[in-house]
């Protein structure tokens, strides 16, 4: 990959370490030698512990069917990391990516020549995502830039002005750096609300993370639009290819469709939503009616309670569905939606964390489903020993669960399937690195997908 060969020295994850914690004074002072590529691009920044991904990908998904050049940022990747930056939803062709990686290298070693010893992996991609957007052959309207941790001091918060802030649901998460409440870690999220920006604020269980984001746009004189309280939202339909929801307030009632499965993804469609709605309202976004119901529709993100597998054509096998929940929260909705979308009480899970997640949080919502565990990990060398999950998950004295140890993903998949039957449900969690290295094994190995249809004769 050409972003390793050009900056050896960053850690060689397979799907990229965020290396030496970066300041934003040194993102800063980087973009400053690149001539600032981020400005004078309408920016919508998104914030927030859940969501984040989707809810961006929704926005521009309906920006591109608004007929706007759209530039996205977002992360991690799955598999390269060509796909964390991408033009009209299509990730940059390895080309450009390799292109802009030289066109920028000796603007960060010259930084680093200066002093500035603090520059990661994250802070050069996001760099790259700017310069690319600065270059781009079509001229870009509108820059989406996910944050990658927190808000106020995130190396993303680069803006003096921008045209929209957004924050998804907000949860106890990197407490060590956020916050040790919901409220505190809010205030750091509505870091990135700058004066006069339209600021969108999804819907929030914890009424002090309301309170906190409500207070930022008081001092930034910026209008907030709470998701929760201006809009209602209510789900009509689902099946395992979608599901539909009908949300209404100030002056528009829609029907629309998502592809993507789960009651936490409505909640960030309706944020996203709201954003499009308040930018059109304020004159920022020419959009239709039309144009909203169509992005909606046709968004997609992998990874995201995705189906890997239901069989091959001609037998039965169980369902394999994949989602990256990486903490408790997103234990919970995972947990929600196999009982209601795929109407499960219990499934087979093979679970993988990385070492800085709280695996007995996430159990907590996942053991009253738990058929049999299978603990894996991926090849991030971030992960946690599978040996050290078995051990953790088996300190719930309610139902231990029956643990099976592998010491890779594909290993893992083999374990599950050989213990399923045909009617049941294969979960794989904790961790889109897992997740990633499940798509791998299950959609790109052909011998991988005739085994999944034949396991369970």
């Amino acid at each position: 990959m050409a972003f390793l060969q050009a900056f050896p020295d960053m850690e060689r994850a397979t799907f990229g370490a965020r290396g030496p914690t970066m300041g934003l004074p040194s993102m800063k002072s980087l973009l400053n030698r690149m001539g600032n590529p981020h400005r004078g691009i309408p920016t919508i920044h998104v914030a927030g512990s859940k969501g984040k991904g989707s809810t961006s990908t929704f926005i521009a998904s309906m920006l591109k069917a608004a007929g706007q050049e759209v530039a996205l940022y977002t992360s991690p990747h799955l598999h390269e990391y060509t796909e964390r930056i991408a033009f009209d939803l299509q990730a940059v062709s390895e080309e450009r990516f390799a292109q802009g990686v030289a066109e920028i290298k000796e603007n960060v070693e010259a930084e680093r020549d200066s002093g500035n010893s603090t520059i990661s992996t994250f802070g050069i991609l996001t760099a790259l995502f700017f310069h690319l957007v600065k270059t781009s052959a079509k001229p870009v309207q509108w820059q989406i830039v996910e944050t990658g941790l927190g808000g106020r001091y995130d190396v993303t918060n680069v803006f003096e002005t921008k045209t929209a802030a957004v924050i998804t649901p907000i949860s106890l998460e990197h407490v060590e750096i956020l916050g040790s409440t919901q409220t505190e870690i809010a205030a750091n999220k509505a870091g990135i609300v700058v004066p006069h920006c339209l600021t969108v604020l999804a819907a929030q269980k914890d009424a002090g993370a309301r309170t906190a984001v409500g207070r930022r746009c008081h001092e930034a004189n910026s209008e907030l639009i709470d998701v929760g309280k201006r809009y209602k939202v209510k789900p009509v339909s689902q099946d395992l290819t979608g599901q539909t929801f009908i949300m209404e307030g100030s002056g528009i009632n829609f029907e629309l469709r998502i592809n993507l499965l789960g009651a936490h993804q409505i909640n960030n469609a309706a944020t996203a939503v709201a954003t499009v709605l308040g930018l059109r309202q304020r004159g920022e976004l020419e959009i239709e009616d039309e144009a909203i119901v169509r992005g909606l529709a046709t968004a997609t993100i992998a990874g995201r309670l995705e189906i890997l597998s239901q069989g091959t054509e001609g037998t039965e096998g169980p369902v394999i569905v994949a989602d990256g929940a990486h903490n408790h929260e997103s234990a919970a909705a995972l947990a929600q939606a196999l009982k209601t979308v795929f109407n499960k009480k219990s499934c087979i899970f093979v679970i993988g964390v990385n070492t800085d997640k709280n695996i007995s949080a996430i159990w907590k919502e996942l053991a009253a489903m738990s058929k049999l565990v299978v603990t894996t990990k991926s090849s991030n060398p971030r992960s946690m020993n599978p040996s050290q999950i078995g051990d953790l998950l088996n300190v719930f004295e309610l139902d231990r669960p029956e643990v099976c140890v592998t010491e890779s993903v594909p290993e893992a998949i083999d374990k599950a399937l050989a213990a399923a039957q045909s009617d049941d449900l294969i979960c794989i969690t904790g961790s889109l690195y897992v997740v990633a290295e499940a798509r791998e094994y299950l959609l790109k190995n052909e011998k991988a997908k005739a085994s999944a249809g034949t396991f369970c004769k």
